[in-house]
């Protein structure tokens, strides 16, 4: 029999649709607003670069330069001034803006170290939380565009397919119109056994208790049978009926409290303006500032020089750079033109010396033949003046 291949039957994500955001820090930043950066990239889990590492000589465009790489649609930008901490919220690549003054914050240290029992980082972080927005409702455009600004941060939620195992988290927005401040609360989703004490909530949930100091479990059961802090009955509000795909295969449907725990960070946020531009453009609404029509109609008309004038310089920016590229590949030319003059002369003048040094060697080699044919014939001289004497000599003798 053959092996059974496991394959994947889960509908992908598109991931086309899913925002995604940077959560940096701009110019320099106190100790205390680096971990509240650090906090808020936490809340905007998955969907965020975690790790990012911002430099002193990074700007803000050399992040919204790589951001359509990555698909980020949204920049979250921590600044601070000598007035306070701001908070900028924006959508790549054409806006709005919109920027929030930060009058309180607490960072998630600070939270938890309030927590009698602080609850560690589990797996709720794998999902995006649910966003809930309070008191969002007046009509008026601008908070219509801060409460959709908001919305877009996350992945819209389908209740009919979502599942409620992974909703672990939830963000929650909450405006003031007294104030005109918005409170920024982030909580963790417990499910807890309701109408049963501590003692037997620890057995139901598979933590095995100490018994050592006991002689039967019905001590332990009845020393732990005092109301406590976490024993208190649950009202018909904060209780749900668990379905059954939510639960081990051994437990039926029951009903359960539903506990939020903050897990921070906390910020009091407060709305001062918005721009129709990603971090510029034309301001929307100020809440100081109050201009008349024909104010901004001037604003506009300056707004509308300033882009026209930044097109002219860049186009003259273009201009000059290829102007200087066709210069640079001019002189590049001319420099390998020469070098190719320079070569080829070189080459004709070793050509040329070879060829003299050949020509004096085989002058030398005929010399030097002329030289042996010339020794040869004065040997057969000599030779023949030697036979001739012997001769003489012979003739002598006879007579």
């Amino acid at each position: 029999m053959g092996r059974r291949r496991k394959r994947r039957t889960h509908v992908p994500i598109d991931d086309e649709k899913v925002p995604r955001s940077f959560v940096i820090r701009s110019g320099v930043v106190g100790r205390t607003v680096s971990y509240l950066v650090r906090d808020v990239r936490k809340v905007m889990e998955p969907n965020t670069a975690v790790k990012l590492r911002e430099r002193k000589t990074n700007k803000l465009k050399d992040f919204v330069s790589v951001a359509g790489h990555y698909g980020v649609t949204h920049f979250l930008i921590f600044s601070q001034t000598k007035v306070g901490t701001n908070l900028r919220v924006a959508r790549t690549p054409r806006g709005p803006t919109l920027t929030f003054r930060i009058n309180q914050y607490s960072t998630i240290k600070d939270i938890l170290s309030l927590q009698t029992n602080p609850r560690s980082k589990g797996t709720e972080y794998k999902n995006p939380p649910l966003l809930v927005l309070n008191n969002f409702g007046d009509n008026t455009k601008h908070m219509k565009l801060m409460a959709a600004m908001f919305q877009n941060l996350f992945p819209p939620i389908n209740v009919q397919t979502m599942k409620l195992g992974e909703a672990k988290r939830v963000l929650l927005l909450n405006y003031d119109s007294e104030t005109d401040k918005i409170d920024f609360r982030h909580y963790y989703i417990g499910i807890k056994i309701t109408g049963v004490n501590k003692s037997i909530k620890r057995i139901i949930q598979t933590e095995v208790p100490n018994l050592n100091r006991y002689n039967d479990i019905s001590e332990y059961i009845l020393r732990e049978a005092h109301a406590s802090e976490s024993d208190i009955e649950d009202g018909p509000d904060s209780t749900i009926v668990i379905p059954q795909k939510l639960l081990n295969k051994n437990q039926r449907s029951e009903q359960r409290a539903v506990r939020l725990t903050e897990i921070g960070p906390r910020m009091t946020l407060q709305l001062t303006k918005i721009q129709n531009g990603f971090c510029d453009g034309s301001i929307i609404y100020h809440r100081f500032i109050k201009k008349t029509k024909e104010e901004e109609k001037q604003l506009e008309k300056l707004h509308n020089q300033k882009i026209k004038e930044k097109e002219k310089r860049r186009k003259e920016q273009e201009d000059n750079i290829k102007r200087k590229q066709e210069e640079k590949e001019r002189i590049a030319n001319n420099n390998r033109k020469m070098q190719r003059d320079l070569l080829k002369a070189k080459l004709a003048q070793q050509k040329e010396e070879s060829q003299k040094e050949q020509f004096e060697e085989n002058i030398e080699e005929e010399e030097d033949d002329d030289d042996n044919i010339n020794d040869v014939e004065l040997i057969g001289d000599d030779e023949e003046l030697d036979s001739e004497e012997d001769d003489d000599n012979d003739e002598m003798e006879e007579d």
